[in-house]
């Protein structure tokens, strides 16, 4: 993809979130944009930085650290996500690397990215709302105790709530799946929402995410 296709395409993903928000009643500026670049070029990543991309979403540890080290010489230097599962034979390189994590998704998972972090680390829950069996996360049923266990760790900040929704061809189905993730954030007393992709985000802005984590409508097709 060239380089002016990110900018051009950010812009139109604005356009879309600002859109979406006004038909909620919703600030644009309550959501963040998280650029997801799982496979993407550090010269692609770079260019989305000097279009305004201020957070970047990375699914594999090792894929982020290398990628972190070869920007750190920006003078803007964005906030790093982990979006994708985390093993927990990866969190001790994850706590150094990240500023948050979207997918904890055990108490098992929890207690090892605690014991590993140095500093207070901001995490968000990972629910499977859908009840999908490949989707990995805390079932709604489990979600409330698994939250406040959680919540008693050192150096874990529980700040929200994070769904992945299944794959349809009419995104109006997801709706409930983004609705529900919000009232179980809501009955929790929580900040964020990280849900809504390139395929839905329209109907997670509409239902109050507060981050959605978005790759090809940035930058394009993997290949």
């Amino acid at each position: 993809m060239l380089i002016m296709d990110i900018e051009r395409n950010l812009r139109e993903l604005e356009r879309r979130i600002d859109r979406a928000a006004e038909r909620a009643g919703r600030s644009p500026a309550d959501i963040t944009i998280v650029a997801v670049t799982k496979g993407v070029a550090v010269e692609a990543i770079e260019a989305a930085i000097k279009a305004g991309i201020r957070h970047i979403g990375e699914n594999r540890v090792q894929e982020a650290r290398a990628k972190i080290e070869r920007l750190s010489t920006l003078e803007l230097q964005p906030m790093w996500h982990m979006v994708g599962h985390l093993q927990t034979n990866k969190v001790k390189t994850a706590v150094q690397i990240f500023d948050i994590i979207h997918s904890i998704n055990s108490l098992r998972l929890a207690e090892a990215v605690s014991q590993r972090a140095q500093a207070i680390i901001p995490v968000l829950l990972q629910v499977n709302v859908s009840g999908e069996g490949t989707r990995s996360g805390f079932s709604v049923a489990e979600l409330p105790q698994a939250a406040e266990e959680i919540a008693h760790l050192p150096r874990l900040e529980v700040k929200g709530l994070m769904t992945i929704a299944p794959m349809v061809a009419d995104t109006e189905e997801v709706r409930p799946i983004f609705q529900r993730l919000r009232q179980l954030r809501d009955e929790l007393g929580l900040e964020h929402l990280s849900m809504g992709m390139t395929d839905d985000f329209e109907v997670a802005v509409e239902e109050g995410a507060t981050m959605v984590r978005i790759g090809r409508a940035i930058f394009g097709q993997r290949r």
